[in-house]
């Protein structure tokens, strides 16, 4: 969330993030309701001080009669106050994050603003296959016995396909944890940022949803998977349980930034989809990702998700696969964002671009409500302030599969398999 004092002072900055982010909060009846609740705490302190100092000493049954009407009034107040403070807290949670100043002002996706394109589309001597039809000749996809088992959206990957995606997963994590790697791709990028490796993580995949609300993540509620006997989410990517790891406490200026890599499966109901990509595994309820999940000081924080999209273009870029990078504009990114950054592959069986990464800077969005803070060094009297945060895709093991055995197909029908990924495949060069 955002600071009270922050709206309070810059109403004509929030608003305009209402706006463009096609956000439905009413700013009017935000502030009248901090109003109100400033009001009635300023009232009910002002009581009780009253009633502290009334109550010593002796008193006599005028004093006495006067002392529990006050006390009545204190509960009045109380009880309005709580029911204020709902209301506000309700609002708060709805304001969304201010976008920064080279995020694109749009209404939708049609107003993404392509910043760059990596690598040749190959010309082909034969008509590209999607990747369900290479999965079913192959024998890589079942989604017919999955629906039977499960229903729509799922399937069973088999065969070279999940040898595949094991490979995938061994070289995103050996990249990650390389420092003299990291260096070298930030020196190719000329970030001054430290290359501080990731650390692994295999995270839990269930959630409570108190700390779900903190990530700003809960909504929209029906994308969730809900265990009633629980109360527990099943998590849609592993920064939703990688960003409350350090929630309610403080980091060292020093020990930042803090970077994650975790692998999880991830479940999305996909409620708004239907009728959408409803063969293969392009959009399922269920799927593996890495993804990666950082804390730093807030003026590194822009650098650090350009540090995760340089990244993000490092992978295609070993994959060898042509892809686009596209800054996301407000009114199609999320309400935590501050920046989004999306990078889409080239498809030849879609013969498109679809997304497969996503970086995400909250700024202090997130740490505000989780109650993550760093000790500054710095003189002045800086104290303690929020980490910045930032989340994105790594390797999403639905999305580039698809764009490997679509970029990778062959006129017999086979699929190749990309030399960097060989080696955590036993050698193998060709999926048939």
């Amino acid at each position: 969330m955002l600071d009270i004092k922050f709206i309070r002072q810059n109403q004509g900055k929030v608003r305009e993030a209402i706006k463009n982010k096609r956000s439905s909060l009413d700013l009017d009846k935000l502030l009248a309701s901090d109003e109100r609740r400033r009001h009635l705490l300023s009232e009910s302190e002002s009581l009780k001080a009253e009633q502290n100092k009334r109550s010593k000493g002796p008193q006599s049954p005028v004093d006495l009669e006067e002392l529990k009407a006050l006390k009545e009034k204190i509960k009045l107040i109380e009880n309005e106050l709580k029911s204020v403070e709902e209301e506000y807290e309700r609002l708060m949670m709805t304001v969304p994050n201010i976008p920064t100043e080279d995020t694109p002002v749009g209404k939708d996706e049609l107003e993404n603003k392509v910043l760059r394109k990596w690598g040749k589309i190959k010309s082909l001597d034969f008509k590209p296959k999607e990747h369900w039809e290479l999965g079913e000749a192959l024998d890589l996809i079942d989604s017919e016995r999955a629906s039977k088992v499960s229903g729509a959206r799922f399937s069973y990957l088999k065969r070279g396909l999940v040898l595949m995606e094991f490979a995938i997963i061994q070289y995103g994590l050996s990249v990650l944890t390389d420092e003299k790697l990291l260096k070298k791709i930030i020196k190719k990028t000329g970030l001054d940022i430290k290359p501080t490796p990731f650390i692994p993580v295999l995270p839990p995949v269930l959630i409570k949803p108190d700390v779900f609300q903190k990530m700003a993540r809960l909504e929209p509620k029906e994308e969730r998977y809900h265990i009633p006997g629980d109360d527990l989410y099943l998590i849609g990517s592993a920064e939703h349980t990688l960003g409350p790891m350090h929630m309610d406490e403080t980091f060292k200026e020093d020990d930042l930034p803090v970077r994650y890599v975790g692998f999880s499966t991830a479940f999305r109901r996909e409620a708004g989809s239907y009728g959408k990509d409803m063969k293969g595994i392009l959009r399922v309820h269920q799927f593996d990702k890495l993804e990666m999940e950082s804390f730093c000081l807030p003026e590194n924080s822009i650098k650090e998700q350009d540090l995760f999209v340089a990244i993000q273009e490092y992978f295609f870029q070993e994959l060898n696969i042509p892809y686009q990078v596209v800054a996301i504009c407000s009114g199609d990114m999320g309400g935590p964002d501050a920046r989004q950054i999306d990078i889409e592959a080239w498809m030849p069986g879609q013969n498109r671009y679809r997304e497969t990464h996503t970086a995400d800077l909250m700024t202090d969005y997130q740490s505000r409500r989780l109650g993550i803070k760093v000790k500054r060094n710095l003189p002045a009297g800086r104290g303690s302030e929020f980490v910045h945060m930032n989340d994105a895709t790594a390797l999403a093991l639905s999305r580039t599969p698809i764009a490997i055995m679509e970029n990778y197909q062959t006129k017999k029908g086979t699929i190749e398999v990309p030399k960097v990924l060989r080696k955590f495949m036993g050698g193998i060069k060709e999926i048939k």
